[in-house]
């Protein structure tokens, strides 16, 4: 019992010791946090991030001009196919026979043509025999052989076989342009048929088949998409929205980087090829797609990933920089000590609730390089001297020794 009852008071004594340095380390942990951080000199740039969406150069839905039931798939998702190459086939019996149909009509027009052109011949032979019955009827009229009314009637019978002539040359006519439409509908039946077999139109990979053997597709609107074929997966663009207050810094040729959240490790690396003029409005907030193409040897991007654009516009090289941390930094001061710092410096700006305002390291206005006074993206005033009164600057806060705060 007595040496249980000493292992409980050296455990009492342990927790008590705990509880009493907890007690001092928390106490001081109500004082501010100071971080420190030094102003060098560097090099630093301005950017442009935005998102936009992968996609392969060249895509071609590919579709069918003719209804039916699919009979058959020879590609599928991911499939490798040749321009030509057959990748489905429609069900081909019904236009099969509207083929045999289109060539019966053309034989039996071809036979029409056959027999108008014989008429037209045995025509010509008639009107022939009748010229020459007219012509001795005419002489032996002369010579007071036959009757007037004999004349007469020979004339006649070569008139009629001339009429006769005219109106089989016109069958023939008619019967050759039967002829031509019968030959056009085989034209067109063969056709249709021919469409029934569906062929790749580029080279490229398959990443979209939208059908499945046994469905039937109707083209009488308008051509159902089978599939959609990426022409080269090794060379890509990404599609990229932008801001219309970053537009204008963008250039044809500038460099940028990406990632993607499949390979977050990685950066990728792109040129913008252009900058579309059409905008796009959605909720009054205007963009401009940028197109940026890029390698993809490897092919380790796919068509429809969601790419994180960073697109450098503007750079400053040996200049001194102060942490952007720095610039972010809000003092525990109420709102009246913060304007009466203000007006003791001539700073007039400010921002919401009295807060300096404070645009960030680099922004578009900088101010004169100075030796050993820490600044914005480009540097401070030149040291000892009262910072001007402006209205563009940022304020940088300097820790003094006795842990005040003063405006740079």
């Amino acid at each position: 019992m007595r040496l249980l009852k000493q292992h409980w008071v050296i455990v009492g004594l342990v927790i008590a010791a705990i509880a009493i340095f907890a007690a001092f380390e928390f106490k001081g942990s109500d004082k501010p946090q100071y971080y420190v951080s030094k102003v060098d000199r560097g090099d630093i740039r301005e950017e442009v991030d935005a998102t936009g969406t992968i996609n392969a150069v060249t895509t071609v839905q590919v579709g069918s001009q003719v209804s039916g039931t699919i009979a058959k798939l020879y590609a599928d998702f991911n499939s490798r196919v040749k321009r030509g190459q057959v990748i489905a086939q429609i069900d081909p019996a019904l236009f099969q026979g509207a083929v045999l149909q289109a060539k019966a009509d053309y034989a039996n027009a071809k036979a029409n043509l056959i027999a108008a052109q014989a008429g037209l011949e045995k025509a010509k032979a008639a009107a022939v025999q009748t010229d020459a019955d007219y012509k001795r009827s005419l002489g032996l009229a002369q010579q007071g052989v036959i009757s007037q009314q004999q004349l007469d009637l020979a004339k006649a019978n070569a008139d009629t076989n001339h009429a006769a002539v005219g109106a089989a040359q016109a069958q023939v006519t008619q019967a050759a342009a039967q002829e031509q439409q019968k030959q056009a509908a085989v034209t067109v039946a063969q056709t249709n048929l021919d469409y029934t077999t569906i062929h790749a139109p580029i080279d490229g990979t398959v990443i979209a088949r939208n059908v499945d053997v046994g469905q039937t597709v109707a083209a009488s609107l308008q051509a159902p998409t089978l599939f959609t074929i990426a022409q080269d997966l090794t060379k890509m663009q990404v599609y990229v929205s932008t801001d219309e207050s970053d537009v204008g810094m963008i250039r044809t040729g500038q460099t940028a980087t990406f990632k993607v959240d499949a390979f977050p490790k990685d950066t990728f690396t792109g040129r913008v090829s252009q900058v579309r003029l059409n905008a796009t409005t959605v909720q009054n907030v205007v963009t401009y797609n940028t197109i940026i193409n890029f390698d993809n040897p490897e092919m380790k991007l796919f068509p429809g990933m969601t790419a994180y654009i960073t697109l450098p516009v503007a750079n400053a090289s040996g200049v001194l920089r102060v942490a952007n941390g720095a610039l972010r930094y809000k003092p525990d001061l109420t709102a009246e000590q913060i304007r009466a710092l203000y007006q003791k410096y001539g700073l007039t700006r400010q921002g919401a609730n009295g807060q300096p305002s404070t645009p960030g390291a680099q922004g578009r206005q900088s101010r004169s390089r100075g030796e050993g006074t820490p600044g914005g993206g480009a540097a401070g005033p030149n040291a000892g001297q009262q910072p001007a009164a402006r209205a563009d600057v940022a304020v940088v806060w300097k820790l003094r020794a006795d842990k005040t705060l003063e405006p740079v």
